[in-house]
């Protein structure tokens, strides 16, 4: 799963109106807040107290409000600059310190502290950020020089004409953020905070699909722009609808025409003319975050970012190469129930050559492909209620990632829908080459990323209706990942892989994971070369090399994500067992998975605490 919005304390960046959301400010509305209005509960206080801050909180950020499905401040683009993220970060501090100093822990219920806990979580992983900003890289693959072109196409909806006015204003906005990211990518570089060479290729290619075409540049041969096209059709959408005339179409495409080929075409301009020109200052052999200053450190902070737990990188290596060993045991005995004829490293070689395992390269494949996904969903939906009290109301859709986006071998991933249903969840595959999407992982992906993975832990989390509002949007990638990789088992249990290749797709899809502990710390705590990375993943994986050059080069690039998904994933089964041993024939597999996925998306720590209570309630 990615989430294409910069950063907003830890989700997305955002700032733009700083003046009246400074501390200061913000402690004046509070105290307003809970001194002007009575409640039952201190819990009930706190809880609406909570909402206000989170109101609050939202206003650093138009964009995040826009994924929410909310129009406030429509027109406005978020506050790149590192002092806006710092700024995010002082009023949060200053809530904390109010919410400390206003309401009795002592008298909150246990769900009323989990609040508490989350809020003060929330401070405590942003302060630990800001010594880092540096160490991000902020021209990758999907940087903002492509989230905020995905970002106008994707999630700006318009369905009057005030729409379109906010989507010209934001269009406007597009050359401040994007300068406002150069200066602190320049800024890293003068630190020796460099990616590496791949990623400013990644990022050059990206800018230059954004800006192919009219108005971008005018020759017959070329397509027109994704955000040409973009802007045609929301225009074309209110014309249709009669809500403009001819008249107000062409005022609209003119000033479309105008904006992208003036401010926006001379701030996408001024990222690649700086990417191309500080490409030969970046290392050609690709090297791990400790490489850079401060290196180690970062990387520790990453790992607790990324796992909420505090365990080290060679504490996190060792547990991948376990992994690893005990999940090739068991591809090893499932080979051999398929019946194949050779040892398994024979086997993930007749995997990767047997044409009979991928989809034909064309749209008649890619039509295969979407309708197989749709038909595993369709399955396992049934199963749902057997497993879950709690089930999504969100829809789910499928589609093909944007042509200005997509890369060969590149992930799929998962879009959450906005809280009102007014936007679908979208499952995205990259679809340009059929190779990297072998028939027997489709089951597994899909679950996932759909159900019971992803789309149904976020579109519940957003659904809940007794916590704070904040709680129903804050994530932890340990908990998000890691309920992706227990969902791909937990298919399996509810009656999906029939098909033993699909079964052998999934333990692809777990050993995939395990691989990432081991060789995201390789790379980044124990200088491993992109090479030895690619070697380690290749021989222990039926993936192809195509597929894992690109994944590797994922890892280097955001240094310790990739471990989240199996740290998460052993922590939410360790719960499970824990459970079933205490419970015994007590255990409810239904109120098991209510009590993980209803409190929202909670650090591991949080978790367990929440699951032995339970336990201890049910006893």
């Amino acid at each position: 799963m990615r989430i294409y919005i910069w950063l907003f304390i830890f989700v997305l960046g955002g700032c733009n109106d700083l003046e009246s959301n400074n501390p200061s400010s913000s402690n004046d509305a509070s105290a307003g807040v809970v001194e002007n209005m009575s409640f039952d509960s201190e819990t009930h206080k706190l809880g609406h107290w909570l909402n206000d801050q989170w109101e609050q909180q939202l206003d650093f950020s138009p964009q995040r409000r826009t994924y929410l499905g909310s129009k406030k401040n429509y027109d406005l683009l978020d506050d790149y600059s590192f002092k806006g993220m710092k700024d995010q970060v002082a009023w949060l501090q200053s809530s904390v310190d109010f919410m400390e100093k206003n309401f009795d822990y002592e008298e909150l219920t246990e769900d009323g502290k989990l609040s508490w806990e989350m809020w003060k979580y929330s401070l405590e992983r942003a302060k630990s950020g800001i010594p880092f900003l540096r160490h991000r890289y902020l021209f990758g693959r999907g940087g903002i020089h492509a989230s905020i072109a995905n970002f106008m196409v994707n999630l700006h909806r318009v369905d009057e004409p005030e729409d379109m006015n906010a989507y010209l204003s934001r269009l406007g906005e597009i050359d401040r953020v994007l300068d406002e990211v150069l200066v602190e990518a320049k800024k890293n570089a003068e630190d020796g905070i460099r990616q590496p060479r791949f990623a400013y290729d990644f990022a050059i290619d990206e800018v230059k699909r954004v800006t192919m075409g009219f108005p971008f540049s005018t020759s017959d041969d070329i397509p027109n722009s994704p955000l040409w096209t973009d802007a045609q059709s929301k225009i074309s959408n209110l014309l249709e609808s009669n809500l403009i005339g001819e008249r107000e179409a062409q005022s609209y495409r003119e000033r479309v025409e105008s904006i992208l080929g003036n401010e926006v075409s001379g701030g996408y301009e001024r990222v690649l003319t700086w990417l191309e020109a500080d490409r030969q200052n970046a290392t050609e052999s690709a090297q791990g975050v400790w490489a850079l200053p401060n290196g180690e450190d970062y990387y520790s902070y990453r790992l607790e970012q990324m796992t909420t737990l505090s365990l080290s990188a060679e504490e996190i290596h060792q547990i991948g190469l376990a992994e690893v060993a005990r999940l090739l045991v068991e591809m090893e005995e499932l080979k051999s129930l398929i019946g194949f004829d050779g040892d398994l490293n024979n086997f993930f070689e007749y995997i990767r050559e047997d044409e009979n395992n991928y989809y034909e390269d064309s749209d008649t494949g890619r039509e295969m492909y979407l309708e197989d996904n749709y038909n595993y969903l369709e399955e396992i939906n049934k199963k749902l209620p057997d497993y879950f009290g709690r089930l999504p109301k969100a829809s789910l859709e499928i589609r093909r990632v944007e042509a200005f986006r997509e890369q060969d071998g590149a992930a799929q991933h998962y879009r959450s829908g906005t809280p009102d249903g007014s936007r679908p969840g979208v499952y995205y595959s990259h679809m340009s080459d059929m190779s990297s999407l072998p028939k027997h992982q489709v089951e597994d992906v899909l679950y996932h990323e759909g159900n019971p993975g992803h789309h149904m832990q976020i579109s519940i989390q957003q659904e809940l209706e007794d916590v704070p509002l904040f709680r129903t949007q804050y994530r932890t990638t340990a908990f998000v990942e890691g309920w992706g990789l227990y969902a791909e088992k937990l298919a399996k249990e509810m009656g999906g892989f029939e098909d033993p290749m699909s079964d052998f797709g999934r333990l692809s899809g777990e050993i995939w994971r395990a691989i990432r502990l081991v060789v995201d710390t390789g790379i980044h705590a124990k200088a491993w070369t992109e090479e030895e990375a690619v070697e380690y993943f290749f021989n222990n994986s039926d993936s192809s090399a195509a597929t894992i050059q690109s994944e590797i080069k994922r890892y280097f690039a955001s240094p310790g994500q990739a471990t989240a998904y199996k740290i998460g994933m052993i922590s939410i089964q360790q719960a499970r067992r824990n459970a079933e041993k205490l419970l015994g024939e007590k255990f409810d597999i239904k109120e098991f998975h209510d009590v993980i996925l209803g409190a929202g998306a909670l650090p591991l720590p949080l978790m367990h605490a929440r699951v032995e209570r339970w336990v201890e309630n049910s006893l």
